[in-house]
């Protein structure tokens, strides 16, 4: 074979194994000190403004959003995904963070939390919905790294589990009270500091007040936190949810002090 010829293969090769690293999902590279997992608080919060449109169609298949997460509780099997789609949106328009205890759902309202148990153990775990999937017919919910983790099943792929909503009355999509007060509206957040104060001034013009914005280090990198409050007043902070989500300014939901 003559060299130049045996060099093209060469290349060639290192392209295709290039490629399928690109595109091959997994853990990441270095572990994850369980004591820096923050465990969820959970709360009720509004519907996001994106993800839940309903019905949608992915790989031909409609699906349909549930009106609301009372009740639910199915058993089947959990998969997990990570490095391919850490910092990419998720259906509800929030970066995926592999290192948060996040889920996939394809039918459950954006966001919506959720206890698992998985049940050839017993370990149970709680996380926040904020994503569209597992696309496959065998699977009920798609976790994050860090949720596959706490469960111990990063390195099976698949597990046994039980998915049961937790809901705090908030009905069939009305804007839920906040747990307590007083209360921070986070109406978003930004990995662009301009775009935080564009949605800054978004809030200041519709007469929404007072707004700040917030740095935040998370392993995704910086993020610009846009929040209104402290609100003292319940029914104001219902009033301003709905204003936010109404003039499509963001996905605001209650964040506590």
């Amino acid at each position: 074979m003559k060299p130049a010829r045996l060099l093209l293969i060469v290349l060639a090769a290192l392209v295709l194994a290039s490629c399928a690293r690109e595109v091959r999902d997994g853990a990441p590279a270095r572990g994850l000190d369980p004591a820096l997992i923050k465990r969820p608080n959970p709360a009720p919060e509004p519907r996001s403004a994106y993800g839940n449109h309903s019905p949608y169609t992915v790989l031909g298949k409609t699906y349909h959003v549930l009106p609301s997460a009372n009740g639910y509780s199915e058993r089947g099997t959990a998969s997990w995904y990570g490095t391919k789609f850490h910092g990419r949106s998720t259906s509800s328009g929030e970066p995926y963070d592999l290192y948060q205890l996040t889920a996939a759902h394809r039918s459950l309202p954006l966001p919506t939390w959720v206890e698992v148990t998985r049940l050839d153990t017993g370990k149970t775990i709680t996380v926040r919905v904020n994503d569209r999937g597992p696309f496959h017919p065998d699977r009920i919910i798609d976790l994050s790294w860090a949720a596959a983790r706490e469960l111990g099943m990063d390195h099976l792929g698949t597990a046994p589990v039980e998915v049961r909503a937790i809901t705090f009355g908030d009905g069939h999509g009305a804007s839920p009270r906040p747990a307590s007060l007083p209360v921070y509206i986070q109406a978003g957040a930004f990995s662009e500091k301009a775009r935080a104060q564009s949605l800054e001034k978004e809030l200041r013009r519709a007469g929404l007040k007072p707004v700040s914005i917030s740095r935040a280090r998370t392993r995704a990198g910086r993020l610009w936190r846009v929040r209104l409050g402290p609100v003292k007043n319940a029914e104001q902070a219902i009033s301003a949810v709905e204003k936010i989500t109404r003039l499509g300014l963001g996905q605001p939901r209650y964040v506590y002090p």
